[in-house]
């Protein structure tokens, strides 16, 4: 039996995702957390092989608590499953030590072969993001501006050319206004852009959003 614990800070999606790999047989759910901190709690008594960890969480973000889990607790391992199409953060979770990455959107069967997969000791990428690794070796000098973005810079970005307003951002990520001004500011210089619209504009022709 694999043990797995859930991070996710919906609690449907951590049901629907509960629900398909507890009817695999092989699968058992030990814990489920909402954020970094019910997760601390779930890990000090629950048995976990592998982790299912969704990147937009209330304070710390995804991309935070892999980093904090690998340094950690190196025996676990990590199933990325986010709303984030692999474009996105599909290789930046993998070089930063995930197992796997999936959409939340994709085939809840692919769900039961990751996690099997992982916890037998090996990757799990899909046919797309297989490909965009090997183009990302064979041409490193085409990496876009928004890879070097940081987690809550990306989460900023997306939420902006979404049309959410700066208040509404911090709300959502649990940070102040004027932090979410700071990450605003470092988008603006890091992408060599203006102003919102531009923001938006770049994130659409990057099929951001």
């Amino acid at each position: 039996m694999i043990h797995v614990v859930l991070c996710d800070d919906h609690a449907m999606i951590r049901r629907g995702i509960r629900d398909t790999l507890v009817d695999s047989g092989s699968i058992s759910i030990t814990g489920e957390a909402a954020s970094q901190q019910e997760l601390k709690e779930v890990l000090k008594t629950a048995p976990c092989a592998v982790l299912v960890l969704d990147l937009n969480l209330p304070g710390r973000g995804g991309l935070e608590i892999l980093s904090w889990v690998k340094e950690d607790l190196p025996h676990i391992k990590i199933l990325i499953v986010s709303m984030y199409p692999e474009d996105q953060y599909a290789i930046r979770c993998l070089k930063a030590g995930a197992s796997g990455y999936l959409n939340k959107a994709g085939d809840p069967s692919d769900l039961v072969k990751a996690i099997q997969q992982i916890h037998a000791g090996k990757k799990f990428i899909t046919p797309a993001v297989s490909e965009m690794l090997v183009e990302s070796l064979a041409t490193p000098q085409n990496e876009t501006l928004h890879a070097r973005l940081s987690e809550r810079e990306m989460q900023t970005l997306i939420k902006i050319a979404s049309g959410k307003k700066l208040s509404d951002i911090a709300e959502d990520l649990m940070l102040s206004p004027k932090t979410v001004s700071v990450y605003r500011a470092r988008l603006l210089e890091k992408l060599s852009l203006a102003n919102n619209a531009e923001l938006t504009v770049y994130a659409i022709r990057n099929g951001l959003v």
